[in-house]
C-alpha cells in the first residue's frame, strides 16, 4: 500500500487518479501511524513552502515522512514535495525545510518568465535507476514552479532541465526520489514513472 500525505496543500486527488489508473492501490492520509504501516509514502504538494512546511511540522506528518525514508521504504517526494526534503528555502523569506536533503530552494531569474509552467524535457543523468525504466532521454513532463532546488551534493541528481539554467528536475538517493515536475500531469511518460514506483513499494 502507498500513502499520499495528506497536510492540507497538494495535488492529492490527481496523484491518486494516477494510481487507480495504473492500477496501483495508494490512499490519502494524515494519520502518521498509517505511514509508518505503508509500504511506500509520497510526499506531494503545491503551494506556498511557509505554510507546507509549517502543516507538516505542526501535525508531525513531517517526521512521520523523515522516518519512513530513515526505515528504507519507497518514498517519493512531487513539485512542493521535492522541494520541502531540503535544508532550507529563500521563498517568502528564510525557511528551514525537511533538511533530508542538504540544499537551497531558490527563485529563477527575475530575466526569465515564472513561473515555469508547461511541458518541457528531462536529460537524465542516471539513467539506470530504476524509476527511469522504460523512460527515454529527452521526455517531456509537465512543469508549474517558481523556484527550483539547489543540492549541496550533485551525486542526488538524477535529472535536469534546461529553462535559463540547467536544474534539477529529480533527484534520487537510495529509496528516495523526487521530481520537480508532476508525473500524474505528464501523460504516458508521467504514469511509466508512477508505476515504476509502485514496482519499487512491490519489491
Amino acid at each position: 500500500m502507498i500513502a499520499i500525505i495528506d497536510y492540507g496543500m497538494g495535488n492529492l486527488r490527481s496523484v491518486q487518479a494516477g494510481f487507480d489508473f495504473i492500477e496501483v492501490e495508494a490512499f490519502i492520509t494524515d494519520d502518521p501511524e498509517k505511514i509508518k504501516e505503508a509500504d511506500g509514502v509520497i510526499l506531494p504538494g503545491v503551494g506556498a513552502f511557509r505554510d507546507a512546511i509549517s502543516r507538516l511540522e505542526d501535525t508531525g506528518l513531517g517526521d512521520a515522512f523523515r522516518k519512513a525514508v530513515e526505515s528504507g521504504k519507497p518514498c517519493l517526494g512531487i513539485c512542493l514535495g521535492l522541494q520541502l526534503l531540503f535544508s532550507e528555502s529563500e521563498e517568502g523569506g528564510i525557511y528551514q525545510g525537511l533538511d533530508i536533503i542538504p540544499g537551497r530552494v531558490v527563485r529563477f531569474s527575475n530575466q526569465l518568465k515564472v513561473p515555469h509552467m508547461g511541458w518541457n524535457q528531462i536529460d537524465l543523468k542516471k539513467p539506470d535507476a530504476p524509476i527511469f525504466k522504460d523512460i527515454p532521454d529527452g521526455s517531456y513532463m509537465y512543469f508549474v514552479h517558481s523556484y527550483y532546488v539547489k543540492p549541496d551534493d550533485d551525486s542526488v541528481i538524477a535529472a535536469t532541465t534546461e529553462y535559463g539554467i540547467n536544474f534539477t528536475s529529480i533527484i534520487a538517493k537510495d529509496n528516495l526520489y523526487a521530481t520537480q515536475f508532476h508525473p500524474e500531469k505528464s501523460q504516458k511518460i508521467g504514469l511509466r514513472i508512477l508505476r515504476n514506483f509502485g514496482e519499487l513499494v512491490r519489491g
